[in-house]
């Protein structure tokens, strides 16, 4: 599981705001893109994202590969026909271009949570969606990058204990059922404990919140998220 590692790259120095705007530009670009050569374009500023970063791709391939195979088998599932001739590669190849565009926004992705603090993404967001609406947000953003580890860890430690006690002999569903009821109530548990830990720390809806500031790093950044919504509005209007 990606989680911030403290660092010096160029990403790390990026203001917090201008890698979720490059994030959701990227993102857009890559849901109008259709042809190969922009689906080169795509991996190519994905690896350069990971590489940013110094971030290698197998832990992205490493964290994420539950993901990846899931979205590997949409081409096979696309392909496979019900009749005669049983498998079509012209649908396996559209399928197979949608699939691929995930896949850089992955790594895009994980070059953020890689190099920005959890309290400077809930700063990003409270400080560009106002309200309670914003700080609502922050607030769920924040708990699901520092609970879904947790949650991660727990299954692995629930597993380790049905093993040990010889609870891999027993059948497929009894071992699904044995882990989701285990896996619930740890889950239950985690969300007692994390309300009497909000009260005992006064929990506030607007903290003091790290101050957030551009640089000049920031500009090209910008100009490249402009540069990647001009991409989609052309292909989207095909102009």
């Amino acid at each position: 599981m990606l989680t911030y590692t403290p660092g010096s790259t160029l990403v790390h120095r990026l203001d917090p705001r201008t890698k979720l705007a490059v994030q959701f530009a990227f993102a857009l670009v890559a849901f109008t893109a259709s042809t190969a050569p922009q689906l080169i374009g795509l991996f190519v500023v994905g690896f350069g994202a990971l590489r940013l970063a110094q971030l290698s791709v197998r832990a992205v391939l490493r964290a994420y590969w539950v993901v990846i195979l899931i979205l590997a088998l949409g081409p096979v599932l696309a392909a496979v026909t019900l009749g005669p001739p049983w498998f079509r590669l012209e649908p396996a190849l559209v399928s197979l271009r949608s699939v691929a565009r995930i896949i850089p926004i992955l790594f895009v992705s994980a070059a953020y949570i890689d190099t920005t603090p959890i309290r400077e993404t809930r700063a990003a967001i409270q400080r560009t969606i106002p309200g309670r609406a914003g700080q609502l947000l922050g607030v769920g953003v924040a708990l699901t990058f520092r609970y879904v580890p947790v949650l991660r860890a727990d299954l692995r430690a629930v597993r380790d204990a049905v093993r040990a006690r010889n609870g891999d002999t027993r059948s497929v569903w009894e071992r699904s059922q044995r882990l989701t009821v285990l896996l619930v109530d740890r889950a239950l548990r985690r969300s007692d404990q994390l309300a009497v830990a909000l009260q005992a720390r006064c929990f506030a809806w607007n903290p003091t919140l790290p101050r957030l500031h551009f640089s000049r790093l920031d500009i090209p950044v910008w100009l490249l998220s402009i540069a990647f919504v001009a991409v989609a509005v052309v292909d989207l209007l095909g102009l």
